[in-house]
């Protein structure tokens, strides 16, 4: 009875009958129709789409229903339908695309009324897959941008280049802005100790999760704000801030994973080894049986592998060889690495102080022992206002970090050892010495503790500290305060039972670096409208000054192994002792004017002036201006009635930059230290050791940039498009003297560079159902076109350096493969002073010889272009996106291939399609044992370098409010990722090379496998 009385209530209750409402839908500007404007049900799978008149009906299951309006374009809206059954509604237009605030440097602008070429991360992108640092995130998503990272080692740092290569010694990193503080990056590079090129601009201490966006500026109007270190680009990274509504809530976001090699890299087994030691000695007439006759291809002999060192002739590579032994090091060195991360953050505040705290940790442990990576990291960002007038902030940060096996790498020994030989004795104890020859130890030897150790540890105290005033209406100043102190350890020891000491005292090293850095700005900003006019005048003077503090000292025969680098003063021999002090300022002051007329007609004029250091006393200042002007288009008169162009602006730009990227003190004569006889006696005096130039001056970058932004049926397509060209003058480079004079170069300001290319950015949103289904693209396209224009002689090549008049700034040069000679060009090869089975060269100028003039230009470690996709799918709570990034047309000189491909019979080596009598292949010559390597081997080096990663696979599900709320939680979403599961390339597939990313064209033997990440991880808002 009480069943049968409950379903007549419920058919009485108009509330819970199914019924059907109509209505239409109306833009709220015009009140015109809209249609393909999604209705749907909220909470379940009914939906519809409305008509080329905006009209709609739709079924709902009671009064309570919430009927959700969306479109591209507009804003969603949401309404409950009651007793209604007709509903009309207006969207409004959602402009916040085209009114989203970007950072400029020393302000900010909305995105419409930019006039410079300027890209933007966000921290939903930043955020999307587990990055280590910043940079990863840029990579394929920001159109000339290029970022690459060579090998996998924890802790490594990618390199960022900004619209190509300008400098051949000053830098071509970009400039690194935090909350308005320019980083200082690795020191290193003031030591002279490696280029400018490989220095790090210090972002990779940053903890990304604490990262609200990053603003990549790369125009010279743009850059021209910074002026003297703008030159490659800027890299503008702003923090998180509190809020002002009243609420805190708490963040928990974390992933967790393993890290398994790619692959593994082709070796040749056992018995191929075997076989290719036997041709070897076979090309050189050593490999013949008991009666003096040669074995053929193919076959062996027991006697005729007892006369060769390497087989028969070492007892335990004749047991190998008996038992068919096949000893795989690189699955004994290589293991399962963890990667994981967790960060905490507390946000909010209210009207008058506003806070973001932060606390995270970041691990990650390599695929090969000995190397790991651990950061640990705080942050306080407080901005409170004391009254109407006056404003106060901090932004403080706090880091150490541990990174083990930065310059030492025991899988690369995996990839000589002899296969034959036997790792462990019957016992189980580690042969160090696997084989009878004295340069190969046992590479597992490596990995025993503390045989190796290299341990770099990092203190970082990163702080920004500001006080603003609102003078009057529209005039503020402000002052901004940096420091950034940093203390680093490098740790270094070597076993006695290592491949580099082969049983010989161990040897320590210890390294120490402290740094403190400041910034002080003074900033006056006056904005102001005028009826249809809009200005806006920004005025700064700045200096930032670097004092840099060095020691080193390397010992050999440390009493006790177990002291590593810790108590070098018991060691018996001091190899080596080293201090230094390196000091450098740089004052600054800056100008800049922003107009605008009915947010139609954008001018942005700037001048910088600065003055450093490094430079000669005739030419310590420079000028660095800048002009950009906008059209915006679409707000015109005779475009206002196009309805499906939301946005249509042309950019024109042009301003010079300058590059202070020199060690300093160039400008002046210094001294080095010499020995010399006193008598009978050594002593130790000093002589001049460069030539010191006072006319030295920055390398000026000028730069003109033409842009179209562009945003189409409210939002679907939007993207940018720009042609640029920057030509770099006064290069520093070191002007060639005869070393008659006691000097053989001097650096002068001399030569120019040039790039210029076209980015495209494309997103698009291609699907928007009514059944909440939802994909949308990124597409991100760079070609970049880098030139020399001229050297110190002028546009003449320099062949000794390989810098040639056209060509990029790294060029391969030599001589090119043309094949292998074959049985049939017997005498020919003969006339090249070569012979069957080796190496042919292409004759260029045909004049029947082998010569220096037959080398030609092979190709550059630039690519043609370079391409990111990133695709996204929505439904209801689930999500998936993945990321494809390639770089095409670039060659790579492969050092992984000289030095292991070497086909002299001795070392284990990378397996390929060599040359033998029965297999006439164009490949690879044949082994010879009388050579190191083959003639003309490093025509063997050089690989298309075009590849196509998959990036990043993302898939994860957000809950609903009402079970996020059940669990005492704001939001609650769980997510897997797969990084790199996949890449394309023909240097791998072919011949068994590495992961074919280069940063500097360059792939050496030193670089580890190519790795892919599976994660699991969870984002939690309370």
């Amino acid at each position: 009875m009480a069943l049968h009385s409950l379903k007549a209530v419920e058919k009485k209750d108009p509330a819970v009958q199914e019924r059907t409402v109509t209505g239409r839908v109306l833009s709220s500007e015009d009140n015109s129709a809209l249609p393909g404007v999604n209705i749907a049900v909220k909470g379940s799978t009914r939906g519809t789409t409305s008509d080329a008149e905006g009209n709609y009906k739709l079924a709902i299951p009671d009064n309570n229903a919430v009927l959700v309006f969306s479109s591209v374009g507009f804003i969603t809206q949401e309404v409950t339908a009651g007793t209604r059954s007709t509903i009309e509604i207006r969207l409004k237009t959602d402009d916040r695309t085209l009114n989203e605030v970007v950072v400029v440097g020393y302000g900010t602008q909305k995105k419409s009324q930019l006039t410079g070429a300027i890209s933007s991360v966000s921290a939903k992108q930043i955020t999307e897959m587990p990055i280590t640092n910043i940079s990863q995130a840029m990579q394929g998503r920001v159109a000339g941008v290029d970022v690459a990272q060579s090998g996998s080692r924890p802790g490594a740092t990618p390199t960022v280049r900004i619209r190509g290569r300008r400098s051949f010694n000053a830098g071509n990193n970009p400039l690194y802005v935090v909350d308005g503080i320019p980083l200082t990056g690795d020191r290193n590079e003031l030591l002279g100790t490696r280029p400018f090129d490989f220095a790090s601009g210090g972002y990779e201490d940053l903890n990304p999760n604490d990262v609200g966006s990053v603003e990549i500026l790369k125009d010279a109007t743009a850059t021209a704000i910074y002026g003297a270190r703008g030159a490659n680009g800027v890299v503008l990274v702003t923090t998180k801030r509190g809020n002002a509504n009243g609420k805190t809530t708490i963040s928990y976001d974390a992933y967790a994973g393993v890290t398994d090699p790619l692959d593994k890299v082709h070796l040749f087994t056992g018995p191929e080894f075997t076989e290719y030691v036997r041709e070897a000695y076979r090309a050189t007439n050593l490999y013949n049986d008991a009666n003096g006759k040669p074995v053929p291809t193919g076959v062996g002999d027991a006697f005729a592998d007892s006369k060769v060192a390497v087989l028969g002739g070492d007892p335990a590579v004749a047991a190998g060889i008996a038992a068919n032994r096949n000893t795989d090091y690189q699955s004994m060195i290589l293991r399962q690495g963890i990667q994981q991360n967790h960060s905490l953050g507390i946000q909010g505040g209210n009207e008058k102080t506003q806070f973001y705290i932060s606390a995270g940790i970041f691990r990650d442990k390599g695929i090969v022992p000995g190397q790991d990576y651990s950061r640990y990291s705080l942050r306080a960002n407080i901005d409170h206002q004391i009254n109407k007038v006056i404003k106060v902030g901090l932004s403080a940060y706090m880091m150490y970090s541990v990174r083990n096996g930065a310059n030492i790498n025991p899988y690369r020994f995996t990839l000589q050892q002899n296969p034959l030989g036997r790792p462990y004795d019957d016992n189980g104890k580690l042969i160090f010495a696997p084989t009878n020859d004295a340069l190969l130890t046992n590479p597992l030897a490596e990995i025993v503790p503390g045989a190796q150790v290299d341990e770099i540890k990092k203190y970082r105290i990163f702080n920004s500290v500001y006080a603003e005033a609102n003078i009057i209406d529209g005039l503020k100043y402000r002052i901004n305060f940096g420091p950034d102190f940093s203390v680093s350890r490098a740790g270094r020891f070597v076993g006695s039972l290592t491949n580099d000491r082969k049983g010989g005292d161990p040897t320590a090293s210890t390294n120490n670096q402290v740094g403190f850095n400041y910034t002080l700005e003074n900033i006056v900003t006056y904005n102001k409208t005028f009826g249809d006019h809009n200005l806006g005048i920004t005025a700064l003077q700045s200096i930032q000054r670097d004092n840099f503090e060095y020691s080193n000292l390397s010992v050999q025969g440390v009493p006790a192994e177990t002291q590593q680098y810790n108590n070098v003063g018991n060691a018996s021999l001091v190899l080596g002792v080293g201090s230094n002090l390196i000091q450098w300022t740089i004052n600054s002051f800056m100008g800049r004017i922003n107009y605008d007329y009915k947010d139609k007609y954008l001018v942005t004029a700037t001048l910088r002036r600065d003055g450093s250091s490094r430079f000669g006393k005739n030419t310590k200042y420079g000028n660095f201006p800048g002009l950009a002007l906008a059209w915006n288009i679409s707000n015109e008169e005779f475009l206002k009635n196009v309805s499906w162009l939301d946005q249509l602006k042309i950019r024109v730009s042009h301003g010079s930059v300058g590059n202070q990227g020199v060690v300093p003190y160039q400008t002046q004569g210094l001294l080095g230290r010499t020995v010399y006889a006193f008598g009978n006696t050594g002593a130790f005096g000093y002589r001049p050791s460069t030539i010191g130039n006072p006319d030295l001056k920055w390398e000026t970058s000028t730069s003109s940039n033409l842009g179209l932004d562009f945003s189409l049926w409210r939002g679907r397509v939007s993207g940018s498009i720009e042609l640029y060209q920057t030509n770099t003058t006064d290069l520093l480079l070191s002007d060639q003297l005869p070393t008659s004079i006691g000097f053989n170069a001097v650096t002068r300001n001399v030569g120019e560079t040039r790039n210029r290319g076209i980015e495209i950015s494309l997103s698009t949103v291609n699907v928007n159902s009514k059944g909440g289904f939802k994909w949308t693209t990124d597409f991100a396209f760079t070609k970049n076109n880098e030139a020399i224009i001229s050297l110190y002689n002028g546009a003449i090549d320099d062949i000794g350096n390989k810098w040639f008049i056209g060509k990029p700034l790294t060029a391969f040069y030599d001589y090119k493969k043309a094949g292998i000679w074959q049985t049939s060009e017997a005498d020919l090869a003969k006339s090249y002073q070569s012979s069957v089975g080796q190496i042919k060269v292409q004759d260029t100028n045909n004049d029947g010889k082998t010569t220096s003039d037959d080398r030609v230009f092979l190709g550059s470690d630039i690519p043609n272009f370079s391409a990111g996709i990133t695709n996204r799918f929505n439904y209801k709570g689930f999500d998936l996106s993945f990321f494809v990034y390639g770089r095409f047309g670039q060659t790579i000189l492969s050092g992984f291939h000289r030095d292991n491909n070497q086909l002299a019979g001795r070392y284990q080596q990378i397996k390929v399609d060599y040359w033998t009598p029965n297999n006439p292949t164009n490949e690879f010559p044949q082994p010879k044992s009388n050579q190191e390597f083959p003639v003309y081997n490093s025509s063997l080096f050089y690989f298309d370098g075009t590849f196509v990663k998959v990036r990043n696979i993302n898939f994860g599900y957000t809950f609903t409010s009402g079970i996020a709320q059940k669990l005492g939680l704001q939001s609650l979403r769980l997510f897997t990722s797969i990084q790199q599961p996949f890449i394309f390339s023909k240097y791998r597939s072919k011949y068994n090379g590495v992961d074919p990313e280069t940063a500097d064209g360059t792939i050496n033997n030193d670089v580890v496998p190519a790795t892919r990440i599976m994660t699991f991880g969870l984002n939690v808002k309370f």
